[in-house]
């Protein structure tokens, strides 16, 4: 599964810098536009994947836990 989404880049002097509105935290830049949107998706990576583990820490003892495919 592919998940894609928005990104907004701006030019800053001779860096470019990226964020995506869906996922505020999630920012990145480079010297290319290429960079900008590698170092966004890192980060979208990272801010997805805490938010994951913090979801799971805080799931009751007694809930299911079970997988469900968008898109």
């Amino acid at each position: 599964m592919r998940n894609e989404f928005t990104a907004i880049i701006e030019r800053d002097g001779k860096w470019f810098i990226a964020f995506c509105p869906e996922i505020p935290e999630a920012n990145g830049q480079g010297l290319t536009k290429e960079e900008a949107l590698k170092s966004l998706a890192d980060a979208i990576d990272l801010v997805l994947e805490y938010r994951r583990e913090e979801a799971l820490r805080a799931m009751p003892s007694g809930a299911i836990r079970d997988t469900v495919t968008v898109g």
